[in-house]
């Protein structure tokens, strides 16, 4: 049986993926030995408490965070002070647009050596980065107040499991440091997320709650399935970040520049949607309206919260895919519905994202007016070449948990279990067990079943190469 990296670095390959860094990348990295220096005119921020929240294994480090008075700001790490345009380096980022991230092996986008070191905002490190400085109003709207070039310092390193259990008052296995203010900086970041997140709510941002599965890898091996947990913690940082990336659009759009937009368009299976609510006894409006959706989805998870994830999949998949499209000066953008923003970028990733990488360097053209690093032709391609990307790494990485999900069923084969019915067309039947949440297919016993079932299973076959997992039901006797 093939391991999971080698299934991994097929899967890349397969997708039209750059899976390692050739030699002339190599000779680059030679040359590149300490983080990029500050210029006489770059402010000087190194004093303010910056801390960073991200996954407990991450190393490439993104983005630090602030907050004082009436105003928040997310200082992102200048990537593009070291990867020069057009280099060696540049050339096989802009072919991936995206790292890859498998459960035994991740493909970045970046090397490591800057990623995880040189232009990452690593703990006690001075940094050049861009600030996006987001003012805050006491019912939550937020708007763009400046960006600029700042060197900084991030005091300390968090995690999401360890911020998000000390904000909801549980037990963490890891303090929080015992840094002077820090558990008061802490507080006001989480007062603004939540305030921005009244806001976003009000304005008809929507919220899914799809199951997301990881495993657990010892010495390369899956061994269990866990759910990935959402805490306060995540919502924290992902109300800032969509806060500084509005700012970032809005900047550039402001002085009448090109912009890579992220949009997700007006569903055009409007009523396919309506005719889901309708099933559930709700009504939709005629037209496409985010806030009556929230309201719709909220209510359905509160009342079927066993079902909602499988709801949230459906709506996502009607809502269509996020793309990134050429953002030009008075020209309308369709914007993005599910977080009901007409003005959004991505911005605040450019070690893991190549087009926040792209977004950097239209930022740093307008900070210090210098020529554009893109024409609009080259924009609008690469904003097609990145979506078509995300969507192929979004294939390798669901491929990869598929595989790793039937390696560690491999060892139940016989075994049964209690499920859902989640999928039923002419194509196949799919179940999910209640535990672990793993989906497969039901190949026997499927007749008279419907979405919303519940029933016994067996497990009877898997594929670890190809991510198959298959079920009979077993029916009472």
């Amino acid at each position: 049986m093939k391991k999971l990296e080698e299934i991994a670095d097929e899967a890349m390959l397969e997708r039209g993926f750059i899976p390692n860094f050739p030699e002339p990348i190599q000779a680059e990295l030679e040359h590149l030995t300490e983080p990029a220096k500050p210029h006489d005119a770059i402010r000087d921020m190194r004093h303010l408490l910056w801390v960073s929240i991200d996954n407990e294994d991450s190393k490439d480090l993104d983005q630090i965070t602030y907050a004082e008075k009436d105003r928040i700001y997310v200082a992102i790490a200048d990537v593009d002070a070291l990867v020069k345009q057009r280099s060696a380096i540049d050339k096989r980022a802009e072919h991936n647009t995206t790292s890859v991230y498998t459960p035994v092996k991740i493909f970045p986008m970046l090397p490591l050596k800057l990623s995880n070191h040189l232009t990452s905002l690593n703990e006690n490190t001075d940094r050049c980065a861009i600030v996006v400085e987001v003012a805050v109003d006491p019912d939550g709207k937020f708007d763009l107040q400046d960006v600029y070039h700042a060197w900084v310092r991030n005091h300390a390193q968090l995690n999401y499991p360890c911020v998000g259990a000390w904000l909801e008052q549980r037990i963490c296995k890891n303090p929080i440091p015992p840094i002077h203010g820090l558990k008061e900086q802490l507080h006001l970041q989480d007062l603004f997320a939540q305030k921005i997140q009244t806001y976003r709510s009000h304005q008809g941002a929507l919220e899914f709650g799809v199951i997301q599965l990881q495993a657990v890898i010892v010495e390369g091996v899956p061994v269990s399935l866990e759910e990935q947990q959402i805490n306060r913690a995540h919502k924290l940082i992902e109300n800032m970040m969509i806060a500084a990336n509005v700012a970032a659009t809005r900047f550039l759009k402001n002085r009448k520049l090109p912009t890579l937009r992220r949009v997700v368009k007006v569903p055009k299976r409007w009523d396919r949607i309506m005719q889901i609510a309708q099933d559930v006894g709700e009504k939709l409006p005629a037209q496409p309206d985010p806030k009556a959706l929230r309201a719709f989805l909220l209510k359905q998870q509160a009342q079927a919260p066993l079902q909602f994830p499988d709801l949230s999949l459906a709506m996502i998949k009607l809502l269509g895919r996020g793309e990134y499209v050429l953002g030009l000066p008075g020209k309308p953008s369709p914007g993005h519905f599910d977080l009901s923003e007409h003005e959004y970028c991505h911005a605040t990733a450019p070690n893991r994202r190549f087009a926040d990488l792209i977004m950097q360097r239209l930022l740093k053209s307008a900070l210090f007016q210098t020529e554009a690093p893109y024409s609009h032709k080259e924009l609008a391609d690469l904003a097609a070449h990145c979506t078509q990307k995300e969507d192929d790494a979004d294939k390798v990485e669901r491929r990869l948990i598929k595989c790793a999900a039937a390696a560690v069923m491999a060892k139940s084969l016989g075994h049964t279990f209690q499920a859902m019915v989640t999928g039923s067309a002419p194509k196949g039947t799919w179940v999910r067990l209640m535990q672990p949440p793993v989906e497969g297919k039901l190949v026997k016993g499927f007749e008279g079943v419907d979405v919303g079932d519940f029933l016994k299973v067996k497990l009877i076959h898997v594929d670890v190469t190809k991510g198959h997992i298959d079920f009979e039901a077993v029916h009472s006797s």
